[in-house]
């Protein structure tokens, strides 16, 4: 297991909550955030390179809703 260091004073990486609190049943994803609820509650405890790979998922998820809402 690799420890990740972080610089003095380098911020954290910061929630992509944006306080739309909604889970879609039909994804199991957030509507604001569009992070699982397993994702929201290990969020606290996880290091900054398992968030980062937390934030690498979102913009597929929120093109794949925009996709499945279709034509507005």
């Amino acid at each position: 297991m690799t420890a990740t260091l972080r610089v003095a004073g380098a911020p954290a990486v910061p929630s992509p909550c944006t306080d739309v609190c909604r889970i879609d049943p039909a994804t199991g994803w957030c509507e604001g955030c569009q992070r699982t609820l397993d994702e929201i509650a290990a969020w606290g405890a996880l290091d900054d390179r398992a968030r980062r790979e937390v934030w690498k998922r979102l913009p597929g998820r929120r093109a794949a809703r925009v996709e499945a809402k279709g034509p507005t």
